[in-house]
């Protein structure tokens, strides 16, 4: 039973993503839902400092989860603007009342 006092113990769900130059960028996951046999996670970019977190706008992104032959899982960009507007309404439905984000 938590106290009054105590703080709940926070651990972002951080993931790192290398870009087209092999450039490490770290993420973090806020939410993730399936659609149409699919799985999305949306995602922020992670600032270690709280305070920095908040003053910056952070700009949602949705990436697909997808499978290779071997059965290994990799994000992938939602290229599609359909299905890309029908998952992004899905988020912004769901993380509206927890997070000011402008999708």
């Amino acid at each position: 039973m938590n106290s009054e006092n105590e703080e709940l113990d926070y651990t972002p769900d951080l993931i790192t993503l290398l870009d087209e130059d092999d450039k490490e960028h770290e993420f973090e996951v806020i939410d993730a839902l399936d659609y149409n046999d699919e799985h999305y996670m949306a995602l922020v970019p992670y600032a270690p400092d709280p305070a920095e977190s908040l003053e910056q706008d952070a700009e949602l992104i949705i990436m697909r989860v997808d499978v290779d032959e071997q059965d290994e899982e990799y994000l992938s960009i939602v290229e599609d603007d359909e299905e890309l507007y029908n998952v992004s309404k899905l988020f912004e439905e769901r993380l509206r009342d927890i997070f000011d984000i402008d999708i």
